[in-house]
């Protein structure tokens, strides 16, 4: 199966979710549903936080695994989370 799109490959804006199909019983469900928090990010963000989780949420860990130097390790990490936030207040703010 293709990975979800986030983006719209026209003019970069976030893409939402139009439709919904079951492959068990082929029910659909139409209407406008925005992307959950996780799937907002890039494909490499969510790598990087599943390979964090993997390495049991040990930045330490992370560091050898990716062979990468703990600030830098820190710093994506970091990031994500800002971006995450940012998400967050941005849906908080069209309710």
């Amino acid at each position: 199966m293709r990975k979800l799109p986030t983006v719209c490959p026209s003019c970069s804006g976030l893409l939402a979710v139009k439709r919904l199909y079951c492959n068990r019983c082929g029910t659909e469900v139409e209407g406008e549903f925005e992307l959950p928090s996780l799937a907002r990010l890039s494909t490499e963000e969510q790598e990087f936080l599943l390979a964090f989780l993997k390495a049991d949420a040990s930045l330490k860990e992370l560091a050898r695994i990716l062979r990468l130097s703990y600030p830098t390790v820190r710093n994506r990490l970091d990031t994500i989370i800002g971006r995450l936030r940012r998400n967050e207040s941005r849906t908080k703010d069209k309710k």
